[in-house]
């Protein structure tokens, strides 16, 4: 897989430093990281990443709400949920509005890089 580049999205600080830092070993350049809906709607526009990590659960627009506008606005992006054990349907509903797969908290290195190679495999 050719190293991404990969835009963060987590409103915890901990969970944005944890997947960035999982992410870099792995070999993949992040390029922003972001808290909040809003933020990664801008940051995605500025940067246009390879990838999104995007949690589900986030202060002033969660991250279906955010993703419905990236895929809106870039159709082609590659966006993947972070979600908790209990989500099922917020993930049913994330990926019928773009999202391309999705990961369950707290985030396994292993796990991570299973659904990299599998959106990497199927979108580039």
């Amino acid at each position: 897989m050719t190293p991404m580049s990969v835009l963060v999205v987590d409103d915890s600080l901990i969970t944005r430093k944890k997947v960035s830092s999982q992410l870099e070993n792995m070999g993949h350049n992040v390029v922003r990281m972001a808290s909040t809906g809003k933020e990664a709607i801008e940051a995605f526009r500025e940067c246009i990443p390879d990838v999104v990590t995007m949690d589900i659960t986030m202060p002033d627009m969660d991250g279906i709400e955010a993703t419905k506008h990236i895929i809106a606005h870039y159709p082609s992006a590659v966006i993947i949920m972070v979600t908790s054990h209990g989500q099922e349907q917020m993930v049913m509903e994330a990926l019928k509005s773009g999202a391309k797969a999705y990961v369950l908290k707290p985030i396994q290195a292993d796990k991570l890089q299973q659904v990299l190679q599998q959106v990497y495999d199927r979108y580039f």
